[in-house]
């Protein structure tokens, strides 16, 4: 085995390639008793102090976003923008807007806020716990105009942009110059750098170059009394003062909206390869990381995990005009892991990834394994990776999905222990519910993912809070990088220490005393405070 270290080439088509244009820990005691009282509430009632829109607020909104070119009020424009890209969430908003300029966005969100009207600001829309769309009937922003790439710098690695740039536009713009966007995320072709950066989002490039948190130099930033917040410095270093900026970087629009976006972008390098292997052990999956880590260093970009639930479901589920077959068809396994070296030397690089192969076999970690070196091949594997989320989707309905983050010794233990609570019920793979996992395992970051064939509430029921309860038990975070939206707002408890949540609600009073921005987001309800 990798004797050689042998490349196959994999009997897929060229639409699989197509696919690729994704503080401290509280005491126990205090924490349960907190997440007790805040519990998994449904959605709260809709806030009495927010006014309902009506001719009066959209014939002044529309002046001040250019008229009704970037005023929505139609069924049919609207329904885009109330319900998310899942189905699951929903709003019944009667009024989307979409200003043309960073100025147009502070001046509508003075009016909403002088009148009492909700707003709920609006990226891509790609999001996977409702925290782009509304709750009830808040008017939406839509960031989708501000889609200009203003300025890079090919010196610094510094690029400017408008918020609504998609993510994958954003990332060819700086190919002309040899840079990239140090993230990279399975909805690039439709995500926008400003919700990027308002949720956080972390995805296949965080083990290499980090959360946003570093990556972002600046903002611009509208707030919800019409300031324009101007943060947009584009210095690697400025150490003057309180670095404001990242109250906004994964606030998830409830501070403010950014408008346009400072980052430091990183080199784009010329030999990117990745390896599939087959593993037997979550133990072996772990002695893997570890081994890459050793061997692969700086040239280490991607340490993806797959079980063998994942995997079938793609197979199962792709799309007709794919052709995606097991990478190693000879050998199945119950886990896989997808390993991605990028660097500048492709021989060096090569060198380094074959060293890892060759250990990883004589340790008795890999099973069996395949190399891709760049090109179709390479998106091909990325392809499987990528395609698991749709392929779940297209699988039915619902899909109980939760992004969590887990100390990597017990990292897969939470899929096992929601297989044998769900099957002790009586839902098991025989019944229609599949159970899979797969992730970011390089920053620990699991997807956990219930697929069930028909909609039943004590499916939902077995699940929360009982998966909440489980992740805080162990230290780990409800969220990883999907954000809290409306899915998760309830059960913030569960990560965050009751005064730290207080905190939170402070910085929210001082920015939007009016509660403006976001509603129903993030946060629980006041009362729950």
């Amino acid at each position: 085995f990798f004797q050689g270290v042998r490349v196959s080439l994999l009997h897929l088509s060229m639409a699989a390639a197509a696919l690729l244009s994704v503080a401290r820990q509280p005491s126990r005691t205090a924490l349960f008793a907190f997440t007790r009282s805040l519990g998994t509430a449904p959605t709260p009632p809709r806030h009495h102090s927010f006014d309902k829109i009506n001719a009066q607020h959209i014939s002044a909104l529309k002046q001040i976003v250019g008229g009704d070119a970037n005023c929505f009020t139609d069924a049919t424009s609207l329904a885009a923008y109330n319900a998310d890209w899942t189905g699951r969430y929903r709003g019944s908003s009667q009024l989307a807007l979409r200003p043309p300029t960073p100025r147009a966005v502070a001046d509508a969100l003075k009016y909403c806020t002088q009148h009492g009207l909700a707003v709920v600001p609006q990226g891509g829309n790609t999001g996977l716990v409702g925290g782009g769309v509304p709750v009830y009937d808040e008017a939406v922003i839509s960031t989708a105009a501000l889609n200009a790439v203003e300025s890079v710098d090919a010196d610094s690695g510094c690029v400017v942009a408008g918020a609504g740039v998609v993510l994958q536009v954003l990332d060819e713009e700086l190919a002309k110059h040899n840079l990239m966007v140090p993230l990279d995320l399975g909805a690039k072709g439709s995500c926008h750098i400003g919700g990027n950066v308002s949720t956080n989002a972390g995805g296949l490039r965080y083990l290499r170059y980090g959360s946003l948190h570093g990556s972002v130099l600046g903002l611009e930033v509208a707030l919800a009394d019409g300031t324009l917040l101007d943060l947009l410095s584009t210095c690697r270093k400025d150490n003057t003062g309180y670095d404001l900026k990242q109250l906004f970087i994964g606030a998830e629009g409830t501070l403010g909206i950014v408008t346009r976006v400072a980052l430091q972008a990183a080199p784009r390098p010329s030999s990117v390869q990745a390896a599939w292997i087959g593993i037997q052990t979550f133990e072996d999956v772990r002695r893997a990381l570890r081994l890459a880590r050793r061997h692969l260093g700086e040239t280490l970009s991607a340490f993806e995990f797959v079980d063998r639930a994942s995997l079938d479901v793609v197979l199962e589920g792709q799309h007709a005009s794919m052709r995606l077959h097991d990478p190693l068809p000879d050998n199945p396994t119950p886990f896989h892991a997808l390993v991605e070296v990028s660097g500048s030397n492709e021989a060096h690089d090569t060198e380094k990834l074959e060293h890892f192969l060759e250990a990883a076999s004589e340790e008795g970690i890999a099973v069996d394994g395949t190399v891709a070196s760049g090109g179709r091949q390479l998106a091909e594997l990325w392809a499987i990776r990528e395609g698991i989320s749709e392929a779940l989707a297209r699988r039915g309905a619902p899909v109980y999905k939760y992004d969590v983050s887990i100390p990597l010794s017990c990292w897969y233990d939470i899929v096992t222990d929601m297989r044998a609570r769900l099957s002790e019920a009586g839902y098991s793979d025989s019944s229609g519910v599949r159970v899979v996992g797969y992730g970011h395992m390089g920053d620990a970051n699991m997807h956990l993912n219930i697929s069930s064939l028909e909609v039943d509430d004590r499916i939902g029921d077995l699940i929360e809070p009982w998966v909440y309860e489980w992740v805080s038990s162990r230290g780990g975070s409800i969220s990883a990088e999907h954000g809290l939206g409306q899915m998760k707002a309830s059960a913030i408890g569960y990560s965050k220490h009751p005064e730290a949540v207080r905190l939170m609600a402070q910085i929210k009073d001082v920015l939007d005393p009016s509660g403006t921005l976001n509603p129903y987001k993030v946060l629980p309800s006041p009362t729950k405070l």
